[in-house]
Formats: structure tokens, sequence, C-alpha cells
């Protein structure tokens, strides 16, 4: 780590998503960060306070207040980072030796055995079963490796793009019937991961919605307009751990209001837990739930009167 290169203040910004002058502020009300100054007494940061800031923010982000992060021992910030990880699935031991496999191949950048290994997971226990039983663990298990320095940002990413691309073709390769509901699927601004997005795409494609992908950080009002354009009955939102917790009540409550009453928004992912379930707007805590609730619009729209608008 020490033999990185330090940073200017710029590339922390960029690095970290912490802006230039919350970072001052810290520096002056907390004593941390301790940047150094180049010869035109420019602050410079050293490379392990980089990588402490870059933790903080997912900490932060989910909750954690700054002076306490700042004012932390390495001890108890490690203990922090230990604790903020999700908590470990108990898959058996055929998907723990997968994951395994999986993590040593990614540490290994052994990228034609990972993707065999992913595509063979896939073709012998189904796509349904590969998503919930071994991506949704798997994004769990990278997770924790990047949170605890196992990873480097560069193998999180690694890993994200084998996924990414196993999971688009796979979707590509689905029948599309044109059956209900008609969903559309995006991250609203600021969330920019997408694997949410595909692995739901995935499941409910498969049991016979039609999906709309918006990819990731869609303003809301390009969220209605895309809802309004493709008869949505649905919109459905996706939020990882690392979107900032404190937004989430009122970009829901906001979206909702932009929403025809009939338009249902569902709010998914492990950054959804903020978000208050009311009329119009089903919490989903699981992508098992996101299926109940899939189950639920078609039950009790079977055979209704006038469902084809």
């Amino acid at each position: 780590m020490n033999s990185h290169p330090a940073m200017n203040i710029s590339a922390v910004e960029r690095d970290t998503g912490l802006g230039k002058d919350t970072l001052r502020v810290w520096e002056r009300r907390y004593g941390f960060p301790r940047p150094a100054r180049d010869e035109h007494g420019e602050r410079v940061y050293p490379a392990d306070q980089v990588e402490r800031l870059r933790l903080m923010k997912r900490l932060i982000d989910q909750g954690h207040r700054p002076g306490r992060l700042c004012a932390a021992s390495e001890q108890e910030f490690a203990e922090l980072c230990s604790a903020s990880a999700s908590p470990a699935r108990n898959d058996g031991e055929r998907g723990e030796g997968l994951i395994s496999q999986t993590l040593e191949l990614v540490k290994a950048n052994d990228l034609p055995a990972l993707r065999r290994l992913l595509k063979q997971a896939m073709l012998r226990l189904g796509l349904q079963r590969f998503v919930i039983d071994v991506v949704a663990p798997l994004n769990d298990g990278i997770g924790e490796a990047w949170m605890s320095g196992k990873f480097a940002v560069f193998e999180e990413h690694l890993y994200t793009e084998q996924i990414k691309s196993l999971l688009r073709q796979a979707i590509g390769d689905l029948p599309t019937g044109g059956g209900r509901p008609r969903i559309v699927l995006t991250t609203p601004p600021d969330e920019q991961h997408v694997l949410g997005v595909l692995m739901a795409e995935a499941l409910l494609v498969l049991d016979g919605a039609t999906c709309i992908s918006l990819g990731t950080q869609t303003p809301l009002v390009d969220i209605r307009m895309a809802s309004q354009a493709h008869r949505a009955d649905i919109v459905a939102l996706s939020l990882s751990a690392a979107f900032p917790g404190r937004q989430v009540a009122a970009l829901v409550s906001q979206l909702r209001q932009m929403l025809p009453a009939d338009v249902e928004l569902w709010v998914g992912g492990a950054g959804a837990q903020r978000a208050t379930p009311e009329p119009g707007i089903v919490v989903l805590a699981t992508l098992q739930a996101a299926l109940d609730a899939l189950a639920a619009w078609q039950n009790a729209r079977s055979g209704a009167p006038g469902v084809n608008r």
C-alpha cells in the first residue's frame, strides 16, 4: 500500500467520492486526513489515508458518523468494516465451494477459468437458481473481500464485468413474448451499480414479464417519461448498499409522486431498507421477494377486464 503514489486533493475526490470541502473540513475538525504538502504547498494524500477514506465513504453511506470514523483506531476501524460487511449466507457445501473457487480465480486473474466456472454453474443450476443462490452470495463475498482489503478495486471490477457479460447474454437468449407486467428497471442518479438491475431483469423475464432496462443513473424525470413511453405497469429501482441511505426515503417519495397512480414502484437491493412500504410502493428485501411480488401482480390481474392496456 505504501508503495502506491500519493494523490493530490482532486485525485482523492475522484477516487473516493468525497468532496474537497469535506476533506478540508475533516482535516480541521477531526485531524484526519493528514495530508503532506508538495513543493508548491498543495495537499498530497498518502495511499494508506486514501484507502481509509474509500472505506469511510462506504461506512458513512451506511449510516456511520465521520467523527467516529476519523477518531477510530486501526483495530476499531477494522471491526467497523467487518461488522458492516453483509452477513454470511448459508448456501450449503456446494454453494460455498463455488463461491470459494470464484474468489480464488478472481484473485488469480484467471479469466478463462472464471468464465468457464460461472457459465457451467449457470447451465447446471438454471438461470433462476444461479442468480439467487450463486450471484447474490458472490456479490456479498466480493464486497466483504474489498472491505477487508483482500481485493483491490480492479479485482472487484473484473468480477463485476464477468457477471454482467454472463447475465446479459442469458437475458438475450430468453424468449420475449411481450408478457405482463411491463417493468421499467433502472437506478437513480448517484447509483452506479448495475448488477442488481441485471439480476432482477433475468428473474422477471424468466417468469414472463416484459422488462425495459434503462441502465444506471437515470434522472427521475426521465424515469417518469420512460414509464409513460413504454406503458409500464411497474417501475423497479435497484439501490446498492453503497447508495447514501439518507437519500432513500425522499427519493422514493418524490418518484412515487411523479408516477401515475396505476404504476407501482418497486424498490429493491441492499440499499432499499430505508424505503417505507406504502400504497403504490413495494419494498423488496430479497430477489425471492421480487418473484413473489411478480406472482402477486400477475395473479391479481389474471382475468381482470381491460388488463391489456
